[in-house]
This record gives C-alpha cells, structure tokens and sequence, in this order.
C-alpha cells in the first residue's frame, strides 16, 4: 500500500474521464502535501485505469486522464 492509495481510490471511485485537482484539493483527499516521490508513485495509478496527464506547477494542479 503507497502513501497515495487514498487519492487513487478516490479517483477510480468517481469515474470521470478527467480530473483536474489542485494541489490543496489533493492535500485534502490525502492529508499532506504532494512532493517530489509522486512522480514516482504516479506509475501506480495505472492500477486504477488512470494516468498522470500533466502536472503544472504554474497553475498547481494535476490533470489526470482515464485510460482507454
């Protein structure tokens, strides 16, 4: 179990094509802040039938894309 389960879960039980979530929206869901590790993490979610579309630090979001 990674440190991100939580915000994976919520991703994959809400079912939307696209996400696009602040980096305080995903503070929220996981209960701290996002860091350099989650780009490593992020090869997980393609557990969950998503992938990390883009991450923007200008904008401080991260658009994820359901896969096909």
């Amino acid at each position: 179990m990674s440190k991100y389960n939580k915000l994976w879960e919520y991703i994959k039980d809400n079912e939307k094509q696209e996400y696009i979530l602040s980096f305080e929206e995903i503070k929220k869901i996981l209960g701290f802040d996002i860091d350099h590790s989650f780009l490593t993490y992020k090869k997980e979610l393609k557990d969950y039938g998503y992938e990390v579309f883009k991450i923007s630090m200008k904008n401080k979001n991260v658009i994820f894309k359901k896969l096909k």
